[in-house]
């Protein structure tokens, strides 16, 4: 484990649905905060040579992806790489944390940058904020799972009344107009899925028993219980965010990297290149 020497608390509880397959944020309840110890995986799965950095979620914890995105950086020009490295996000952004406009702006920076080839996956809080945008009625909705730190990180208040439907409209056209274009295309281009070698890069899993080429995007958005405690193996190995741990996660056929940032103080990134595997971590001070 390569890691930045800070502090950490640990998380008490994150999101989750009770059905694997419902559609909104209006179905997220607490997810017990497991330890989950490494276990190492058969060197089976490879990049092709690819340095691969993948990044768990951020929700918001802008001071956190700085200092992981330095330790990327000072790791990147010690690593003899053929091609350009990739950095994988894994979606979650946004919400929860305080500086999720910020968060973009950081990530958009990095690809305009250019060192690094820049790969950005669609999280279920994005898919939240998208349906907002559409439907002023799911406002409450998203506020109510970390959605309004997200607002307010672009100058927008929420109402304080979950059934004032004027006030969610306005809150909605708000938003929509506070939105820089280039954010509004950044969440409305983020990808299902990534493939690089035989790795399969999503944010929440796949469903067992369906071909990877398949998938549902509700699975890969919020999939878990069918997903984590699957026994059996995949096309690919499988790199996921979206349900914490509170260590990154290795096993037979797939590698658990979102260590609850928000809440826990810790975010973490899987490095993989060849059929190498390491974590690289930054800690709050």
């Amino acid at each position: 484990m390569r890691a930045l020497p800070c502090a950490s608390r640990r998380a008490q509880g994150f999101e989750r649905q009770n059905d694997d397959r419902c559609s909104g944020a209006e179905d997220i309840k607490l997810w017990p905060f497991r330890t989950q110890p490494k276990v190492e995986a058969p060197p089976a799965a490879s990049t092709g040579g690819r340095l691969v950095y993948a990044v768990g979620d951020i929700h918001g914890r802008l001071d956190l992806l700085q200092r992981l995105l330095t330790a990327i950086s000072a790791d990147a020009v010690q690593t003899h790489s053929n091609e350009r490295p990739l950095v994988v996000f894994l979606g979650d952004y946004i919400d929860r944390g305080a500086e999720s406009r910020g968060v973009i702006d950081q990530i958009l920076t990095l690809r305009r940058q250019g060192r690094f080839e820049v790969r950005c996956l669609k999280g279920n809080h994005e898919q939240a904020l998208l349906q907002f945008l559409e439907d002023p009625g799911f406002g409450p909705a998203w506020v109510g799972h970390g959605g309004g730190p997200t607002l307010m990180s672009y100058g927008i208040a929420p109402p304080q009344m979950r059934s004032d439907e004027e006030g969610w409209e306005a809150t909605r056209l708000a938003f929509r107009a506070a939105l820089p274009p280039h954010h509004l295309a950044f969440f409305e281009t983020l990808e299902l899925s990534l493939v690089v070698g035989d790795y399969l890069f999503v944010h929440a899993g796949v469903r067992p028993g369906v071909p990877l080429t398949d998938q549902a995007e509700q699975d890969l958005l919020w999939i878990r219980g069918d997903f984590l405690n699957d026994p059996g193996g995949f096309e690919k190995m499988i790199v996921h965010g979206h349900t914490p741990v509170d260590r990154p996660y290795i096993g037979r056929s797939r590698i658990a990297v979102d260590t609850g940032a928000y809440a826990t103080g810790l975010l973490s990134a899987a490095r993989l290149v060849g059929r190498e595997r390491d974590f690289l971590e930054a800690r709050a001070a």
